[in-house]
């Protein structure tokens, strides 16, 4: 027997009953798979009914026509696990779903086509979003509430009053979503600002509110804009995220419970943002630009009740307390944080590790930006003939790394978060950059623009005439090209080394276990476990240690490999008990 979901004058309703939605985010990307079940029964032990996740459309079609629903993106899999554990769930396909995520989930296949209009009702963009959306639909419609499944609620787009309020986009999205098979309620999420509320409203869909804090006033703003039917905060803010050179942000549970109180206490339902934050895994982290451009950490903890590594926190306890004043809670017994185990591995090391993956693309007159050498490309090296008798200033518009060379000699770096886009050359011939793009915008009106190296550099004012030789690196192999390559002795000197460099190192477990692998005494670069690529470190912090989740570990041998970009002063692989995720800015 099936049940149905509605929204009824007041209330949700299930089965006719008024129902109260405790609900917890998860991002199914950002857990490994194996974990999937684990997470989710802890939030329901929380007391938690429901899960909701977002879907990133780059995770599940990164390159045009080559769509996933396997392994990290089983969206499928995911919901009947919800459903298998007892709970509902809610689904927030976008297509934009912002959440710190690479491009706001927006594909950079789509967005390298300056001519589309972003999330609006220009025929070329729906053409492409109609496409998804039907890609998706057929994952969640047979697993709908009404059909047996797990799924209550979909959303349509994401916070788009703070976007824009092209209502005719909106139609689109709702009519797509529809004709899919979606008969559950739609609902839609904006801050309880007047004008964000009112610019993404459609009649359509019931609204939902973003925010943490100030329960009653922000119940009230939304009351006015939703006259009738339940109210709901879609995200409850009970942590934040952490860009790179700033300091980990913690919130006090207390404070974060009293307001969750405030919320169920007031009949609202609750969408706890984030229950489980997970990890931003491979080159999946995004970056906010308000003025100054910001990428994220690799970590996606987010201070949630449940940890990055799956451990049960005090504001987990504070919640469930609270939780069970007002609903059910699963009295079965609860985890204790244990240790990981501690060990050090010492490197071997290979040389010249970018050119094991590099990929030679010819010359150009000017630069060529990473969206017009393709999808998702993150690392390019341009090359052009730069003659100088003397010292120059060179400037160049870098998004958003670079290590600048002159005869292939280094002589500095660019950094866009800091607002550097100058330093002084020495004489030479030629001039070469290596250009690493570090997260791509998540959130309003620079989703989508180039990367890589913009128009052309100049030194002492006169732009560098091309051709510019451009070879572009595949990050994601290079762990695994490493892990084959040869190795060269003489490349750690006293236990340092400079990069570009990869180093490896073997170790052995008893059995499978989640591990905290140290990155202090290195520089900038990237991480990998048995293959499995864990994401970006960068000695600027505040995260110090890499989440290695336990299915990626195995009894017997495994192997860690980092691809260094700068120097490390430690070639050895460390593993702690316990994360690091909160040390100061350097």
């Amino acid at each position: 027997m099936t049940s149905r979901f509605l929204i009824g004058e007041t209330d949700f309703l299930l089965d006719g009953q008024p129902h109260q939605i405790i609900s917890g985010a998860m991002h199914y990307p950002r857990v490994h798979p194996d974990l999937w079940r684990d997470r989710i029964r802890k939030a329901r032990l929380m007391g938690l009914n429901a899960i909701e996740t977002y879907v990133p459309w780059n995770a599940h079609e990164p390159v045009k026509g080559q769509w996933r629903e396997d392994g990290d993106v089983d969206l499928g899999r995911f919901l009947d696990i919800i459903a298998e554990e007892g709970m509902h769930a809610i689904v927030r396909p976008g297509p934009y779903i912002c959440a710190e995520w690479h491009h706001g989930g927006l594909p950079t296949w789509l967005t390298a086509d300056k001519s589309l209009r972003l999330r609006s009702s220009d025929p070329a963009y729906l053409a492409e979003v109609t496409a998804y959306l039907e890609k998706v639909n057929a994952i969640i419609a047979p697993r709908q509430i009404d059909n047996g499944g797990s799924v209550i609620l979909v959303q349509i787009e994401n916070e788009y009053g703070a976007y824009g309020s092209d209502t005719a986009y909106l139609d689109t999205l709702v009519t797509t979503t529809r004709a899919g098979g979606i008969s559950v309620p739609l609902t839609q999420v904006d801050q309880p600002i007047p004008h964000m509320l009112a610019g993404g409203a459609h009649p359509a869909l019931h609204k939902t509110g973003s925010f943490g804090g100030r329960i009653a006033e922000r119940l009230a703003t939304l009351r006015e804009h939703q006259s009738t039917g339940p109210m709901m905060c879609m995200e409850f803010w009970c942590g934040w995220f952490d860009h790179w050179g700033e300091k980990h942000h913690t919130t006090a549970f207390a404070d974060s419970a009293a307001d969750l109180d405030r919320l169920l206490a007031a009949g609202a339902s609750v969408n706890i943002y984030m229950v489980h934050g997970g990890t931003n895994f491979g080159l999946t982290a995004g970056a906010n630009d308000s003025g100054r451009y910001l990428p994220m950490v690799t970590s996606y903890d987010y201070d949630s009740p449940i940890t990055e590594s799956g451990d049960l926190t005090e504001k987990f306890h504070a919640f469930r307390e609270v939780i069970a004043k007002h609903a059910p809670v699963p009295d079965l017994p609860l985890t204790t944080p244990a240790d990981a185990p501690t060990f050090s591995v010492p490197f071997e090391a290979v040389a010249d590790p970018l050119e094991l993956t590099a990929t030679d693309r010819g010359a150009f007159e000017t630069p060529a930006t990473m969206d017009e050498l393709g999808a998702d490309v993150v690392l390019v090296e341009y090359s052009a003939s730069a003659h100088t008798s003397g010292p120059g200033v060179l400037e160049a518009e870098i998004r958003d790394y670079a290590w600048v060379s002159r005869d292939a000699q280094p002589v500095g770096r660019l950094q866009r978060s800091i607002g550097d886009d100058s330093l002084m050359l020495p004489a030479g011939d030629r001039l070469e950059l290596l250009v690493e793009e570090t997260g791509r915008v998540n959130y309003d009106t620079r989703i989508g623009e180039a990367k890589g190296l913009i128009d052309t550099p100049r030194i002492d004012g006169e732009p560098v005439a091309g051709p510019w030789q451009v070879r572009t690196i595949d990050v994601s192999a290079l762990g695994r090209a490493v892990a084959d390559a040869a190795t060269d002795a003489a490349l750690i000197v006293n236990g340092r080394a400079s990069g570009p460099v990869g180093l490896r190192g073997t170790f052995v477990l008893d059995e499978q276990a989640d591990l905290f692998l140290d990155t202090r005494g290195w520089g900038k670069g990237y991480a990998w476990v048995n293959g499995f690529f864990l994401g970006r470190y960068w000695r600027r912090g505040p995260q110090r240690t890499l989440y290695v989740p336990a299915p990626v570990t195995r009894a017997g041998d495994n192997q860690v490999v980092i691809v260094e970009l700068e120097a490390v002063t430690d070639a050895t692989a460390r593993f702690l008990a316990r994360p690091d995720l909160g040390h100061e800015v350097e």
